[in-house]
């Protein structure tokens, strides 16, 4: 039986196999980092309180570090849920940025496989994505789906077994190990790299800035408003520097 060309082009064929194993080779250098960080965020788990079957079920179906650090105060606290859920909401809120980068690649997916790739997705994995395929004038090809594949399913995995790990044996670390400073500087050596344009750099300035001013606001908002900020100030310099090549 002869397969139709359109659903030929995204069969494991080798072409689209290499495109996966360049996703896992360029995500690869960031594992360490994720993995840090997801087993900070499991011994947060269970320090707050949560058994850990609960700390468990939080990890598999909540996957956003962010969001769970966030909901951990307010869960001990006794919040209201629909609270809970909005400082997830706000937390989280710079994927609908991302997920509006990421829709002209993907546009053409049904709407639950588009759903399913918005679950996977991550930080790492949308800079990966658009530090690579960004500037291309090709969209909805084979090609940018299996290697987003690619980075996404090493980091969804990756991330799950360390906040496991994390939940199960965080109780043998020493207090003394300064894991979340150890997570922050490795996402940094990660980022930094990637920074290779004048407009690259003052979105992460101006995140930055915005970030460190935010600090007191509440449900954190001030990590909200550095995304906001540091997309305006990426877009404007962008439009300025073609206007000035033009």
């Amino acid at each position: 039986m002869t397969v139709p060309s359109n659903v030929a082009q995204y069969l494991p064929g080798p072409h689209n196999r290499r495109q996966f194993r360049l996703g896992l080779q360029d995500v690869l250098t960031a594992l360490i980092a994720t993995s840090t960080w997801g087993f900070v965020t499991g011994i947060a788990l269970v320090k707050a309180g949560l058994t850990e079957g609960m700390a468990t079920l939080m990890t598999l179906m909540v996957y956003a570090g962010s969001a769970q650090l966030t909901s951990l105060p307010l869960i001990q606290s006794l919040a209201p849920l629909w609270l809970i859920f909005a400082a997830g909401f706000v937390v989280n809120i710079r994927f609908i940025i991302f997920g509006a980068a990421l829709q002209p690649f993907f546009r053409h997916l049904s709407w639950p496989k588009r759903l399913g790739l918005g679950f996977f997705s991550t930080d790492i994995a949308f800079v990966l994505f658009m530090g690579r395929y960004g500037a291309s004038k090709e969209k909805a090809s084979a090609n940018h789906l299996w290697y987003y594949l690619g980075v996404i399913a090493p980091g969804w995995l990756s991330w799950n077994v360390s906040s496991l790990l994390g939940v199960y044996l965080g109780g043998y670390v020493p207090a003394s190990w300064s894991l979340e400073f150890a997570a922050t500087l490795a996402l940094m050596a990660i980022v930094i790299p990637l920074v290779q344009s004048r407009p690259m750099l003052l979105c992460l300035l101006v995140a930055g800035g915005i970030a460190w001013l935010g600090q007191p606001l509440p449900l954190r908002l001030g990590l909200a408003a550095a995304v906001v900020g540091g997309v305006v100030a990426g877009v404007v310099a962008e439009r300025m520097q073609q206007t000035r090549k033009s």
